[in-house]
């Protein structure tokens, strides 16, 4: 309990100095001010995430499943938010808002979904991590969203009516999920000391949280994104790199980390049940609200342009969320399939950093640049969706039953999982 409260302390003060750089428009240096603002974003979104989880024991819990995944990804859109909202003023500014969006679902995908077997593994020595039937929910919304983003591509924009496209996907999520049975949460570390007040304490303090969270991610989003674009020139990073990794690994960290704990101490479902609708969250409310931000901070009904580099970096991105829903339509996830979802991943992400000489010349290039990388990679992926979904044929159908019978009654849905779910084959 101890380490606990000290944690929640830790964050609190891990948030002052990027505040009070920001009320005293005070320059430490472009690293350091860039730094201290991301310091500040990184414990806001810890203290986001404990009290949203701490919330769960004042509302009900389909309400605070709804809740927890907005608020968990907060801190990401806030970032993304004000690069699109800088693209509206300045155009230079709209690949900062992809690139910000495309590595948030990239890594989620990429690294957190293997880690999180990876945790189950070593805890159980299982080969295969079962999902239960009341996600197929999830997977179908991912799906039906990964199958829209493929449209941006080919018109080389996201629109207002994208979205509404995304925002509906959403919309239609949510009503389904919030009408699941009430379970008593389990909360855990400064989640569960906060939860463990008395009512109107917890209440304050949850309210609190909130608050000091909220100021300090709307004071710190803009000039943490503005940073991150000049370190980039200062260290000789490029930029559109240092925005598409370090932010997302930034804000999302406390995700990462609670859902390893869940995984760590048996729960690897429930976790890998949490990255999934966070997945589905940044690929619906995060991409749809970009042009959105735009178009207002624009003052027009533009489209949020995108360039040759943006269109590579989505269909990247879109082959990987492909590959990820195929691999979910059994509502497992095997050894072999985490593997290729980090090796893939990783290969990607060293290789776009460099250009690697070729042993031949292929189509007048000696070299294999990022953007070669991005297309194979992408690929790759598309390839793996299609042979995965060959494959696994016949459990589209098992999947599409258990969504059917889960949106007409979660609740029986839900029974069923509790008496039929093993974490462990």
């Amino acid at each position: 309990m101890l380490s606990a409260r000290a944690a929640i302390f830790i964050a609190l003060a891990g948030v002052v100095p990027g505040v009070a750089l920001w009320a005293s428009g005070a320059h430490i240096g472009t690293v350091p001010d860039t730094a201290l603002f991301g310091l500040a974003i990184v414990s806001s979104a810890f203290l986001l995430a404990w009290a949203a989880e701490a919330s769960e024991t004042e509302i009900a819990q389909g309400l605070a499943v709804a809740f927890v995944a907005l608020i968990a990804v907060l801190p990401e859109y806030a970032v993304s938010m004000s690069f699109a909202w800088k693209a509206g003023q300045d155009p230079a500014y709209a690949p900062f808002a992809v690139a910000n969006m495309t590595g948030a679902n990239r890594l989620l995908i990429g690294a957190a979904w293997p880690l999180i077997f990876f945790l189950f593994w070593l805890k159980n020595r299982g080969h295969i991590l079962r999902l239960e039937r009341s996600y197929s929910i999830d997977v179908i919304a991912l799906g039906m969203a990964t199958l829209w983003s493929f449209t941006l591509m080919a018109r080389g924009s996201i629109t207002l009516i994208d979205t509404v496209i995304f925002a509906a996907i959403f919309v239609g999520y949510v009503s389904i999920i919030m009408r699941a049975p009430s379970e008593e949460p389990e909360l855990l570390g400064p989640a569960r000391v906060i939860g463990g007040m008395r009512r109107g304490p917890r209440r304050w303090a949850i309210t609190g949280l909130f608050l000091v969270s909220a100021v300090s991610i709307l004071a710190c989003a803009e000039p943490f994104a503005e940073g991150l674009i000049h370190s980039g020139t200062t260290l000789g990073i490029d930029e559109f790199t240092l925005v598409q990794w370090l932010a997302p690994f930034a804000s999302e960290a406390p995700e990462f980390l609670v859902a390893s704990i869940l995984a760590w101490r048996g729960r690897a479902g429930v976790a890998m049940g949490a990255l999934l609708s966070s997945k589905v969250n940044q690929w619906t409310l995060l991409i749809g609200g970009l042009p959105l931000v735009y178009a207002i901070s624009s003052g027009s009904l533009h489209p949020l342009p995108l360039d040759s580099r943006e269109v590579e970096e989505l269909y990247l991105t879109a082959a990987q969320s492909a590959f990820a829903v195929a691999v979910l339509v059994s509502l497992s996830l095997a050894g072999r399939e985490a593997v290729l979802l980090l090796a893939v991943f990783a290969v990607q992400f060293v290789l776009s950093a460099v250009e690697v000489p070729l042993p031949f010349t292929v189509l007048g290039e000696s070299t294999l640049t990022s953007s070669d990388v991005r297309w194979t990679a992408g690929t790759i992926y598309l390839v793996m969706a299609v042979y995965t979904l060959a494959k696994e044929r016949g459990e589209i159908m098992h999947l599409l039953r258990s969504a059917r019978k889960t949106a007409r009654d979660p609740g029986a849905a839900h029974e069923e999982d509790a008496e039929l779910h093993s974490p462990v084959a």
